[in-house]
């Protein structure tokens, strides 16, 4: 999730140094394979200072070299984002879509109060851009609804195209139905609200089960944290699973993530966290993109994450265990 404070992204068209966990500064990462490469697109991101005004996306092949595509969208090219009035804005949790040869990109505006929040989107041709704003906001909030954290998941099924958005404050989660083109709404679809859901939600799709994940807490406290929940469609309803990514002794306040499928076949769970020991909220500083393995059981649930650090974070291709 968000916010409004400073952040860091970094946008010179390099291979950045070998990392590994933590992978680079940033928050709210959404991840997918493009090409055999794990691309990520966050809030923020390795190098220079930057104020909440623009989306970069990073890349890499085995998850110790990261390369910057590059400034995928700039809020100066959103025409629409002062027509609330206003005085500041912010971009924050990007969350990219694909569809017959049309990359989409959709993200948040704030502030929300005293304007409400807002969803955007905006379309390119290839993954790193440059993205075209439609021209207009696709959501917007208000009566106690945040329009935040834009997620978009194509159901393998029946190629339907499903946003979900919503959260924090009023811990609202919405979804619609797409048209075809990505860029209409079709209809909402109502759905039972899942339990312990603040925001920062999550889809996908493993062997028929729909697994909904999300963030729980505050986002700079110790309590944040990601819980799912399972069912046979993608809206529900769902049943709730609990908890499994939390803090522990060396990293806080874990979330905002985003599931990605390896080309072998394995999953991986990319989100940010507070690298500090325990401590009373709020956190200060900045947050750290991490990537960790995903393990289900025999049973289709997913074992809790184990949060790694330096070496042992896991590199592509990856190793059995």
């Amino acid at each position: 999730m968000r916010r409004w404070i400073v952040l860091a992204l970094g946008l010179a068209l390099t291979t950045a140094a070998v990392a590994r966990n933590p992978q680079f500064q940033g928050a709210d990462p959404h991840a997918m394979f493009i090409d055999g490469e794990l691309w990520v697109f966050p809030t923020g991101g390795p190098g220079g200072s930057w104020a909440a005004d623009r989306f970069g996306a990073f890349s890499s092949r085995d998850l110790r070299r990261w390369r910057s595509r590059g400034v995928v969208l700039r809020r100066d090219q959103i025409k629409w984002i002062g027509d609330d009035g206003a005085t500041e804005h912010f971009l924050w949790a990007p969350g990219v879509a694909t569809r017959d040869g049309k990359w989409y990109i959709y993200y948040s505006v704030g502030p929300q109060n005293p304007t409400p929040s807002r969803i955007g989107v905006a379309v390119s041709d290839r993954p790193q851009g440059p993205y075209r704003d439609i021209g207009h906001p696709l959501v917007t909030g208000g009566n106690g609804y945040e329009a935040i954290d834009p997620m978009v998941f194509v159901d393998p099924k029946s190629q339907i195209a499903y946003l979900y958005a919503g959260g924090s404050a009023g811990a609202k989660l919405r979804v619609w139905e797409l048209s075809r083109d990505m860029i209409t709404i079709a209809r909402e679809i109502p759905i039972n609200q899942p339990p312990e859901f603040t925001e920062g939600a999550f889809v996908h799709e493993r062997a028929g089960v729909y697994y909904l994940s999300y963030s729980h807490g505050h986002w700079n406290g110790p309590d944040y944290s990601v819980h799912y929940a399972t069912a046979a469609s993608p809206v529900g309803p769902w049943t709730y699973r609990g908890a499994i990514l939390t803090s522990d002794a060396r990293h806080q306040g874990p979330g905002h993530h985003s599931f990605a499928r390896t080309p072998a076949g394995d999953w991986l769970i990319v989100y940010h966290r507070w690298d500090q020991a325990a401590g009373p909220a709020p956190f200060r500083g900045e947050r750290q993109i991490a990537i960790d393995r995903v393990r289900y059981a025999a049973d289709g649930s997913i074992r809790p994450i184990v949060m790694t650090d330096g070496d042992n974070a896991p590199t592509l291709p990856l190793v059995k265990p």
